[in-house]
């Protein structure tokens, strides 16, 4: 940055990116007829035609050399744009780019800079928006939830107490999809922000936390898990916490759309300088032509599980985020309807 600023600072050169290009081009070009001239007029003896054919050469290789590695130097203001775009898309990570450069690059940079900070704007302004909207709809969803507990609470008729319980199920299943709304903005701030630098996971300390969280779904349709753990640590792009979701996820997704008295098996191994999580399950399983549909925000595969357990079709979703936001892959297999399903999470270790 420091020639491009060095060069801003002449003042025919101030207001045109190009011209900065063209005068230092000017005098890479010249230079080797500079020298001749020189060369020619104050060497003292008898100049040989050879002599000035290599004279010239010599200098032409020197300017070409110098003139690339100024106008490398020339570029910075385009590459520092460019590695600041990058870094919001992907880490959403703000950077302070100079604005007071009035030529091409740094009309570029500018602009780069005002819309980096409007979409954060924005974007903090749209989830605050969505979150109010969010709390309001509960409180909405709340209302006849609790009309319907009130006439439960009156000993009504088995026809009338249908309907208030099918009022109550309606209600639950707006809750869950309110919150796992939510739950998906949050996780979609969580993974911008988290710093993905390679951390080291010790699997035996967060085995009890995934045990805890996936007990009672477990214990409710009389399943087994079997885990199979044959790497002690591994050091990953991923956040211990965030991993620890991902993984709940995957196993309570295994038990929704498995079946009663069945087995979940969970093995985490290292395989090709890889970090590899595998769930599998015995459950419904899916056709090979439905695993895209699979990891689609709000699916239309949504599906009811084993046990009627309904889905508001963004958990796989989250899943697949999280894991590629922090640089690893999630994958989905089955042989077919009521044959199991595999899920695959693969790290760089």
């Amino acid at each position: 940055m420091n020639l491009y600023h060095n060069l801003s600072q002449i003042s025919f050169l101030k207001k045109s990116y190009a011209f900065k290009f063209l005068f230092v081009a000017f005098i890479g070009i010249h230079i080797p007829l500079i020298g001749i001239l020189f060369f020619v007029l104050f060497y003292s003896h008898n100049i040989s035609p050879t002599s000035i054919l290599i004279f010239a050469l010599i200098m032409t290789l020197l300017a070409t050399a110098l003139t690339l590695l100024i106008l490398n130097q020339l570029i910075k203001p385009i590459s520092i744009a460019s590695k600041s775009l990058d870094d919001y898309r992907n880490n959403r990570k703000l950077s302070v780019l100079p604005t007071e450069y009035t030529d091409e690059a740094g009309l570029l940079m500018c602009n780069i800079q005002e819309s980096i900070y409007e979409a954060e704007s924005f974007i903090n302004e749209k989830q605050d928006l969505i979150y109010m909207l969010s709390h309001d709809l509960r409180n909405f969803a709340g209302n006849p939830q609790g009309l319907a507990k009130l006439i439960l609470s009156e000993n009504p008729s088995e026809s009338i107490k249908h309907l208030a319980d099918l009022i109550c199920e309606s209600t639950n299943l707006q809750f869950r999809y309110i919150e796992n709304f939510i739950k998906l903005l949050k996780e979609q701030d969580q993974v911008a922000k988290f710093n993905q630098e390679p951390r080291e996971i010790v699997f035996p300390t967060i085995l009890p936390f995934i045990n805890e969280q996936v007990e009672q779904r477990l214990i409710d349709k009389n399943i087994k898990l079997s885990l199979s753990l044959e790497t002690v640590s591994a050091t990953v792009k991923i956040d211990e916490g965030l991993l620890i979701q991902v993984i709940v996820n995957l196993i309570s997704n295994a038990v929704k759309f498995s079946y009663f008295d069945s087995e979940i098996k969970v093995r985490i191994y290292n395989e090709d300088s890889k970090l590899i999580i595998t769930v599998l399950d015995k459950g419904i399983g899916f056709n090979k032509n439905q695993i895209e549909e699979l990891f689609k925000k709000f699916t239309k595969m949504s599906r009811l599980g084993t046990a009627n357990e309904s889905s508001t079709g963004i958990g796989l979703y989250l899943c697949k985020k999280i894991i590629e936001r922090n640089k690893g892959t999630l994958s989905a297999t089955s042989e077919g309807k009521n044959r199991g399903a595999e899920f695959k999470i693969e790290f760089d270790i």
